[in-house]
């Protein structure tokens, strides 16, 4: 039996606004590729159950570069996951992106170095990563964000880099004349694993600042990214279960044959 089908991988404020949610209990998953970036803890959400994992750690002691990426999509995978939703703080590459603004993505950049993005390290598995979200989860996101007042952007390149650091002012503009929207350091390769385990996979983008080559005299600070995050996790919090809840119980998209001919 699953355990659960559906997953929210988050930040570890979305943790302690659980309210709603009924039957908690965590599950430590063991994996080929060592833990995952916490326990995961299962609640009931509806008629639903869905399984939460911070993805930096309750503590938030994994920064970007060093989250078990592999670890974390294989434990859901264990678990029964299905359908992934990854809310995730952004920084705006556009002036009319302000802070508060939700964005649904529909396209990703890898500008990472140096992560290991594969389970599949032996053979030839090259899956199809053209349209690197979920159509049905988009979808999900974008009605429940209407639902309480926040039309989210629907589409947009979400550019992913290595961090932990902020982009210079330069990279920044660079990011935006080739088509970025939003900027962050943990959406890849959390999109690209969850395909390679036929996975639904997808984004919901807070925008928590105007990146550096946006605003002329103003660079992104931690603390600015942390309190934006803060003020908005409570609709970020509903927008997430109300889209859990819309989730279909069978599959029509084409993530579930991913891996077919292939793998």
């Amino acid at each position: 039996m699953d355990i659960a089908t559906i997953a929210v991988i988050g930040g570890s404020g979305l943790y302690a606004h659980l309210a709603e949610a009924e039957q908690l209990e965590e599950h430590a998953v063991d994996t080929p590729y060592g833990p995952p970036s916490d326990a995961v803890t299962v609640a009931t959400v509806g008629d639903r159950r869905v399984a939460f994992l911070p993805r930096h750690g309750r503590d938030h002691r994994f920064p970007p570069h060093r989250i078990p990426y592999r670890a974390n999509i294989w434990a859901l995978k264990e678990l029964g996951v299905r359908q992934i939703l990854a809310p995730c703080a952004v920084g705006g590459l556009r002036a009319d992106l302000g802070p508060g603004t939700f964005v649904v993505p529909d396209q990703l950049v890898d500008r990472t170095s140096g992560r290991t993005q594969t389970f599949y390290d032996t053979g030839a598995v090259h899956v199809n990563f053209a349209d690197p979200y979920c159509p049905t989860g988009r979808a999900a996101l974008l009605a429940a964000g209407a639902g309480h007042g926040k039309n989210a952007v629907d589409g947009g390149t979400m550019v992913v880099v290595e961090g932990p650091r902020f982009s210079t002012r330069a990279e920044s503009r660079a990011y935006a004349a080739m088509g970025g929207t939003v900027i962050n350091m943990t959406g890849h390769p959390e999109a690209v694993l969850a395909r390679e385990l036929a996975l639904c996979y997808s984004a919901i983008a807070l925008v928590t600042d105007l990146d550096a080559g946006v605003e002329g005299d103003h660079g992104v600070t931690q603390e600015e990214v942390f309190r934006v995050f803060g003020e908005n996790t409570e609709i970020l919090r509903k927008i997430l279960l109300d889209a859990v809840s819309a989730l279909p119980v069978t599959r029509s998209c084409a993530c579930g044959s991913s891996l077919d001919g292939i793998a």
